[in-house]
């Protein structure tokens, strides 16, 4: 007996709307642009009040790049998410601004925000008693806790202290999820929009956003989780581009020296369904997407759609804490600016 599986009510866990938006694919009430700087892909994402992406409005931008534990790519990234800040920041002279950083500073992949934070260039006091220097802003930082040390909602502790010395901005740091593998820790995602602590695990606290503060609400975050359904499909697909990444370069004489060197991932080939279909049979036949939505209805059920972080998650993620702590430093401060 067959039984056709209602895969619309299963979903992939992702914070990023760069995940949904593919190249040169038209989407209903959706805007996306590109841009290489520096080897850092920047995709600017506009999405309207009714979009195919079921997303809230607004700006999305989206900076791609290398690892950034070498020094090197690290100030890249730092320069241009320093100008992407300035962008949506928009400060005058009497700007004052809160720093969230969100997560739980005992879990590695979590603590991203708390960490950010640490290295803020916090200056509110010095405003409060007049010694503020002309190349400083006003800016205060906090990290809240998660629910489960305070037992108060984040979004409630936030809303108090903004209710309390009134800033006229909020920026909130958060690790996000993604449903690639190729994005994790090199990734990193600015949006107006505000956030919603813990949606991409599955976990959905109230929303912290201009709605429910009164104040601009810009969120930065990076996708340090996957759900091993991601990691299983990501899997069959490469386990298909090494096949043909094979049977087109094998017997390139050119490829020869450094065959066994050549990450296939970054290189063009062409997709044959029929050979996908061989290699890989009835699972050959389906789409990105419907792959995924089946895996996940596999090991959901049974609890094995874990949430994985990459091995080399604490030493990147002070790597990826640095990043965004100095770009926020200069993009509200005068200092190095670039």
């Amino acid at each position: 007996m067959n039984k056709e599986i209602d895969l619309s009510k299963y979903q992939i866990r992702t914070d990023l709307a760069i995940d949904y938006v593919e190249e040169k694919k038209v989407l209903k009430g959706v805007k996306h642009k590109t841009n290489i700087i520096d080897n850092i892909t920047i995709t600017n994402v506009e999405l309207e009040e009714k979009n195919a992406l079921n997303k809230k409005k607004g700006k999305y931008i989206t900076l791609e790049f290398e690892d950034v534990t070498d020094i090197d790519n690290r100030e890249k990234v730092i320069n241009v998410l320093t100008k992407e800040l300035r962008k949506i920041l928009k400060l005058n002279k009497d700007s004052f601004g809160l720093i969230v950083g969100l997560g739980n500073d005992k879990s590695t992949p979590d603590s991203l925000g708390p960490l950010v934070v640490n290295d803020i260039i916090v200056t509110n006091h010095l405003y409060l008693l007049n010694e503020l220097s002309n190349n400083y802003k006003r800016l205060a930082a906090i990290n809240p806790g998660v629910m489960g040390e305070t037992g108060i909602e984040t979004s409630d502790i936030i809303e108090s202290i903004v209710k309390k010395i009134k800033p006229s901005f909020l920026i909130v740091i958060d690790s996000l999820a993604s449903k690639s593998i190729e994005r994790l820790n090199k990734t990193i995602q600015i949006t107006d929009t505000g956030i919603h602590p813990g949606s991409g695990i599955g976990n959905k606290r109230k929303e912290i956003s201009f709605e429910t503060l009164g104040i601009p609400v810009i969120a930065i975050g990076v996708p340090t989780v996957v759900d091993a359904t991601v990691i299983v499909s990501d899997t069959i697909n490469f386990i298909y581009k090494n096949y043909a990444f094979n049977k087109e370069y094998m017997n390139n004489p050119k490829s020869k020296l450094t065959f066994n060197n050549i990450n296939y991932l970054k290189k063009e080939t062409k997709e044959n369904k029929r050979d996908k279909q061989e290699l890989l049979g009835l699972i050959g036949t389906l789409e990105d997407e419907e792959l995924q939505l089946l895996l996940y209805e596999v090991l959901d059920p049974i609890g094995y759609n874990l949430m994985v972080t990459p091995k080399e998650i604490d030493f990147v993620i002070q790597k990826l804490s640095d990043v965004i702590s100095n770009s926020i430093n200069n993009s509200i401060h005068d200092i190095d600016k670039k």
